[in-house]
């Protein structure tokens, strides 16, 4: 007999980052599990959220397209509360917004390019942690918060400082918001991508050097690194907002085609 929850209500995710790439297909595939789905990015990014919200409306959901800055902590406070005001309720959190920083070698460093870039990758995960429990909280019947750590998060590559210690700091976060958090029978945890072929890492000179992501292999040094699809990411984040999932909480899963091990 299984011992995970069961919901006799639609539930709420909302999507950070939504736009394209990773948090697109997360709102999708999501959308396919049967919930409602709110997702948020810059005002730029309005015109793909509107095509996202279409496509799930497809699939017979509800969606909400939201423009809110996730450093904001008073954007962050009003984008989860738009959420619950327009869907009803806030079940599962997927803080996936970031950005990549560049190539910033550590002698280089400027640090408010650095600042710049954990205010997105650090403080937007910790604000939409902390709204979305508090939410959840208020309801009473648990939830799932989802953030985007990386491989870079599991180990450190020259020149990337910057953004790996952000998606270290993801992995600390979500650890120790597991922890506060397990009381509320909410479970917190990461996923750890390794070489997604999106925008982010996708450049005009891949094809001459030998494919998808090649530059931004070669950057990591490492070549032979397998691509993947951000469907791949998108599947394990399904099943940790499902509820057979409930007995995970505090990890951050590596999806990276076995560049390295745990």
């Amino acid at each position: 007999m299984s011992n995970s929850p069961e919901f006799t209500f639609v539930r709420v995710a909302l999507i950070t980052g939504g736009a394209q790439g990773i948090g697109r297909a997360i709102a999708l595939r999501l959308a396919a599990d049967g919930l409602d789905v709110a997702v948020d990015d810059i005002p730029s990014q309005l015109p793909l959220l509107e095509e996202v919200v279409a496509e799930v409306q497809k699939l017979g959901r509800k969606a909400i397209a939201l423009t809110y800055d996730v450093s904001k902590e008073e954007d962050v406070q009003a984008m989860v509360d738009k959420t619950v005001s327009d869907l009803g309720r806030l079940d599962v959190m997927v803080a996936n917004a970031g950005i990549s920083g560049g190539i910033t070698p550590i002698m280089d460093a400027d640090i408010a390019h650095w600042e710049s870039v954990w205010a997105v990758n650090i403080r937007g995960p910790l604000l939409c942690y902390k709204y979305a429990a508090k939410q959840m909280v208020k309801q009473g019947q648990g939830g799932r918060i989802i953030g985007a750590s990386s491989i870079c998060g599991k180990q450190g590559f020259a020149g990337l400082g910057a953004y790996c210690a952000s998606k270290a700091t993801v992995r600390s976060l979500t650890q120790t918001a597991s922890l506060e958090f397990a009381e509320h029978g909410i479970t917190v945890n990461a996923y750890a991508p390794g070489m997604i072929e999106t925008d982010m890492t996708k450049r005009s000179v891949d094809s001459a050097l030998g494919g998808p992501c090649a530059a931004v292999k070669r950057v990591m040094q490492i070549p032979d690194a397998k691509v993947g699809q951000a469907d791949v990411v998108a599947g394990l984040v399904s099943y940790l907002a499902a509820p057979e999932s409930h007995f995970i909480t505090g990890q951050t899963i590596s999806i990276d085609g076995g560049i390295r091990f745990d």
